[in-house]
């Protein structure tokens, strides 16, 4: 069986001292689900990492994983 395949927003972070840059990773679909990466790859492959847990948390907690949708997303 495969895994549902969620949308996945990456967004720059800020290039200023205290946040160190990088990526944010967000999962729309899945409320809280989020990661971030040095570059957009890594990013994205730490939010497949994050959707992962994510269900099998819900699961454990007995709550339905929703449906993805199929949005478009641009900046």
């Amino acid at each position: 069986m495969s895994s549902p395949r969620f949308t996945v927003v990456i967004e720059p972070l800020s290039d200023s001292d205290s946040d160190g840059g990088g990526y944010l990773a967000t999962v729309p679909d899945l409320p809280g689900c989020m990661s971030d990466g040095a570059t957009d790859v890594e990013a994205l492959e730490n939010a497949h990492d994050a959707i992962d847990a994510w269900m099998e948390q819900a699961t454990a907690m007995g709550r339905a994983i929703p449906t993805p949708t199929r949005q478009r997303i641009s900046a």
